[in-house]
């Protein structure tokens, strides 16, 4: 039987064997910005927020990030796409050098870069503001100079790898793949290994036959509903697809085809359970999307569908016909921005690099997991790849999650030993809400492993009464074990941890509040032992006892009251904040 640690490294060694691999990215690229600020009050004039700028981050977008996650994963990405020549397209460049992606954009002058601009207050998008028309088409100059550029960049490619490059076309509707576009990479297909698509609308590649394609749900719903779409180019092949003629040590002339279009037909059927409505409702959407892969790979000719569900993980199917599964950790919609990238480049890597398809699924299910922790553009970096996939002790097998004392202080001096960094915090946890696992995912991002010390069913009635603990410590052990940020969980029975802090000898002690780490009361005894002490920000009105409140409000009226509970802090049972 293979166990857990066996798996995790055979997941690593796929990792390691996508390394250097050359991939080409087409497609919509654009430049994401975010402004945080800071409100406090209200304008006269009406009632909105007055904001305060405090801080603005710039990202790569869309295409542009696909690319940026496919270099930190450990490839070699070269990114082809028009960029306006304006401060927006300055900016991307700027995003793609840091990230070692090989710019090969081509500047339109007159072109606007696509920017989606988004304004935040206490971790909340307020607004986002879209700049780039998406009718503003490429002139006839600018299809040139890209096919050219796609040309030159393929055989660039293949020239420094040895192999034929991989593809991941990024069509988001933006205007960056017009007719001509389609047309060549339709007709030289053969020049790429594997091709991965990522469509707004699947339907205008036919003819592509990708490898895999990465629809969400409500662009899989627009493909299985449509009657009929106009297509750019002829599924098999383009009659007159852009001929790119290469010549030694001369830059790539296109000869312009005349765009042929057609009517795709639809498929006899209208598949039941895909319709618009379902997409935001309380449907089973990964069942849904498990009926229908077989449909989904038809009208794409795709050897791989991978339907992602965003919260709801993804479902995949390939040749042979037996659908798969992934589980995502949900979290608010904003931190999630550009996981799809991740996702795409992740599974992209893998089977370009022979990986099975369950393999593949798992790394890129794991690959956009790893980058959720936060506000901003998500990227996946191939060392937290490689370290979500789990650390093992020195005999390969995998450190155990819940642990004794006795067993902590091994586990401790062997990490140590490795030259990790530990970080520690402790709580009763007793009814685990998103506050908790925010929290705890903050405080793994504070170093190389993350321990967590629980109280035990006698310390917490002494600290919070004696209707408490709802959850015995079993269960909030293992609840805790399980969430991919913490390293190990041990169980303590006295009312301060002070005796496990002397234990461990944490780099970072961790504590929810609000208030400055020199009034946690542990903070002296840590920083004696040569530590640092964080205080980590709550969630809003997210607390065990106001999610107790309301459990009890229901079974007294029959029905959830009509109000809210009273506001609570998110990580503490207790007023001071001193037990999560």
């Amino acid at each position: 039987m293979v166990t857990g640690a066996e798996e995790d490294r055979r997941l690593a060694d796929v990792v390691e064997s996508w390394l250097g691999r050359g991939v080409l990215v087409v497609g919509d690229a654009m430049l994401d910005e975010w402004r945080f600020a800071d409100s406090d009050r209200l304008c006269r004039e009406a009632p909105a927020p007055v904001l305060t700028l405090r801080r603005r981050i710039t990202a790569a977008g869309g295409a542009a990030n696909t690319a940026v996650n496919l270099s930190a994963l450990g490839g070699r990405a070269s990114l082809v796409a028009p960029v306006g020549a304006d401060v927006a397209g300055d900016e991307l460049h700027d995003c793609l050098d840091r990230a070692g992606v090989w710019d090969r954009t081509v500047s339109q002058t007159g072109r606007r870069t696509p920017v989606k601009r988004r304004i935040l207050a206490a971790d909340q998008i307020l607004v986002r503001e879209d700049e780039g028309d998406r009718d503003d088409r490429l002139c006839d100059d600018g299809v040139q100079r890209l096919l050219g550029t796609l040309a030159s960049a393929t055989e660039e490619l293949r020239e420094v790898t040895g192999q034929p490059p991989t593809l991941v076309i990024c069509d988001y509707g933006l205007g960056a793949l017009p007719e001509p576009i389609r047309a060549w990479l339709v007709e030289h297909r053969d020049l790429f290994g594997t091709v991965a698509l990522d469509a707004h609308d699947l339907a205008y590649w036919r003819g592509l036959a990708p490898t895999v394609v990465t629809p969400s749900f409500a662009e899989a719903t627009r493909l299985l509903n449509s009657s009929g779409t106009t297509a750019a180019a002829p599924a098999d092949p383009p009659a007159e697809a852009p001929a790119v003629r290469l010549a030694a040590g001369q830059t790539p002339t296109v000869e312009m085809p005349t765009v042929v279009t057609e009517v795709v037909p639809p498929l006899p059927e209208r598949p039941r359970g895909f319709t618009e409505s379902t997409v935001h409702s309380g449907t089973d959407r990964a069942g849904v999307a498990r009926s229908h892969l077989a449909e989904i790979r038809e009208r794409t000719g795709a050897d791989v569908v991978a339907v992602t569900l965003d919260t709801d993980g993804a479902v995949v199917g390939g040749p042979d016909g037996e659908p798969r599964r992934s589980h995502a950790t949900p979290v608010p919609a904003s931190y999630a921005v550009g996981a799809g990238d991740a996702y795409l480049a992740a599974m992209t890597l893998a089977l370009a690099a022979g990986a099975p398809l369950p393999t593949a699924a798992r790394l890129a299910q794991l690959a956009a997991t790893s980058t959720v922790a936060g506000m901003g553009t998500c990227v996946c970096v191939r060392e937290d790849l490689l370290a979500a996939l789990g650390s093992t002790d020195g005999d390969g097998e995998r450190a155990p999650a819940v642990v004794d004392h006795g067993g902590l202080d091994a586990l401790i001096a062997r990490h140590r030993r490795d030259g990790r960094s530990v970080v520690f915090t402790n709580g009763c946890f007793d009814v685990l809400h998103r506050g908790h696992v925010r929290y705890l995912d903050q405080a793994r991002q504070l170093g190389d492993v993350l321990v967590v010390a629980v109280n035990s069913d006698d310390s917490v009635r002494r600290l919070k009464g004696a209707d408490r603990p709802v959850n015995p410590v079993e269960d909030r052990v293992a609840v805790l074990a399980a969430l991919a940020c913490v390293d190990h969980v041990v169980v303590f029975e006295e009312d301060s941890p002070a005796a496990l802090i002397e234990t461990v000898r944490p780099d970072v002690y961790v504590k929810g509040g609000d208030y400055p780490p020199e009034m946690v009361p542990e903070a002296p005894l840590v920083r004696r032992l040569g530590g640092q002490v964080r205080t980590l920000g709550y969630v809003p009105d997210r607390s065990t006892s106001a999610i107790i409140d309301r459990i009890r409000s229901q079974t007294v009226n029959g029905r959830a009251p009509a109000t809210s509970d009273a506001q609570e802090p998110s990580l503490a049972d207790s007023p001071t904040g001193s037990t999560p």
